[in-house]
This record gives C-alpha cells, structure tokens and sequence, in this order.
C-alpha cells in the first residue's frame, strides 16, 4: 500500500515439536508450517515426521500454506523448525475506509457469511448500538479495543465446541476466542473477516496463536482491497506475526485434526526474534 509503512525486516524462529498417539489406523490433517507466500520468506526450513502409511501435501484455503494428509497408527511424531523473514507492509487501519459488498473481490465474499463458531447475523443490533457511529478501518481498531477492554484471556476457560457466541456471554477466552469473537464483529459489519493461524514471538505462553484478518479498501489500488492483521490479544506484532493458515474460524484451519481415536501426547512451541 502507498501510505503504508515496511517494518524492521527480520527473521523470526520458529521451533514446534508435539506427537500423538493413533489406536489404530487412522487419517490425520495437520496444518503446521509456515506458508511460503509473498509477505514471508522461508529462509531455512526442517521437517522431521515419523513414518506413515500415508503421507501427501494438498493445497491450504486461500492457497496460503500447506496441509498435510497422513495415514498412521501407534505414536507419531513432528518436529518442525523454521527461520522465516516477515516482509508485510503495514497500514495504518484508521486511515481505511470499507469497501461496499457489491465492491469485493470473489475470494474475499465467503467471509462475509455465518460460521460455525462465528454466527454473525445475531450480532447485528449488537454493533449498531455500539459502533454505528464509526465506519471502515475505525470501526474494526474499536471493535478490537473493545474486546480487549472487557475480555479476559484465561487459558483452559473455552474448548473446540466454544463459538463467539459462548466467549461473548462469558467474557473470556484464548486466542481462538478472541479471534473469533473479533471476525463476528467485523463479519457483522458487513466487512469480510478470516480466522489465521500463526507463530508470533510475543505469545505467552508459547503455543500456535490465532488473529482475526479483515479486508479493507487499499487506496493504492482504485477500487482494490487488502488483508490486515487485528489481534484482541496484543500479544502478536503483525510486522512479526508469520503465517501458517487461514479459513472461515478455527474449523478450517486446525494444526491438526483427526478422522478417528487419536490421543495427544506432547507439545513445546518456541517462537524467537533476535534481538
């Protein structure tokens, strides 16, 4: 963007390590590295996993990233290490207006709609009544203040069958949680909003993190939009946030899924910016 800023490029480290256990042969998902796309440079990578019956790499949504279909049984174990360059031009997003729904790309319409932890429509009067006075890029920086302000981030207070709702009438979460209350909002507004799953150096305690992305109008581009990073939980710096996925919520972009009894065993996640 035009009147955007480039931050202090540097590299971040990643280092994620978990394994799980299959009773019996069964079909797994993961999404774990980071996406090779043009805001991140892969510098350096290492992937080490256990052998499979079954192992393949498709495309993720929105062709960011990559999953990974495997067939195994017993343990199984995933050690990923990776040196990433964060090149994501930054925008200031008071500064953006809303593009109109008859105005958005294809790609982007899918997150106008309802999801299943983001059900949208019912929070309609909500943001009305609490920011019908602002518009575009305003109106998204006060939604994120506002969940910042009266949510609290408690880890183990929310599990996978948690939607925004939930997290809404509770006041409290983790970070999907945030994030999904955050793309209710915005989704509401009638401002499209995807679930990414992320490495960011400033999460505590370390873990996979998730934000919320909205797309507004780029004034670089007549008629164009972009994708900008809103994090509730302060905890992730967009110029260091470094992409794995994103989908419509959480569903669409799980680290990892299974198609049958699986039972997880570990997990260490370590996140680094050099100094």
């Amino acid at each position: 963007m035009a009147d955007g800023r480039w931050p202090g490029i540097m590299p971040i480290d990643i280092s994620a390590r978990f394994s799980f256990s299959l009773h019996d042969p069964c079909d797994v998902l993961l999404q774990f590295e980071a996406a090779a796309i043009p805001e991140q440079t892969i510098l350096s990578c290492d992937c080490q996993m256990s052998e499979a019956i079954h192992l393949a790499r498709i495309p993720a949504q929105d062709n960011i990233g990559q999953r990974i279909w495997l067939r195994s049984e017993g343990l199984y174990e995933v050690d990923y290490r990776a040196r990433v360059q964060v090149n994501r031009m930054l925008a200031d997003l008071s500064e953006l207006e809303r593009l109109e729904p008859h105005d958005l790309p294809g790609e982007a319409v899918q997150y106008l709609f309802d999801s299943r932890y983001c059900p949208a429509d019912r929070f309609q009067p909500f943001v009305e009544a609490e920011f019908g006075h602002l518009t575009g890029g305003p109106r998204m920086v006060a939604m994120r203040d506002w969940v910042a302000q009266n949510f609290s981030y408690v880890p183990g207070s929310s599990d996978a069958t948690t939607t925004a709702m939930d997290s809404f009438v509770e006041r409290r979460g983790i970070c999907r949680d945030y994030a999904h209350v955050m793309i209710t909002l915005a989704r509401a507004s009638a401002v499209p909003a995807r679930f990414v799953s992320c490495y960011a150096p400033g999460v505590t305690p370390q873990d996979f993190h998730a934000v919320a992305e909205v797309f507004l109008a780029d004034p670089s581009i007549p008629g164009g939009g972009a994708w900008h990073i809103l994090d509730a939980t302060a905890m992730a710096d967009p110029a260091q946030t470094v992409k794995i996925g994103v989908g419509r919520d959480a569903a669409d972009v799980s680290f990892m899924t299974t198609f049958g009894a699986a039972q997880f065993e570990d997990k260490t996640v370590a996140v680094t910016a050099p100094d």
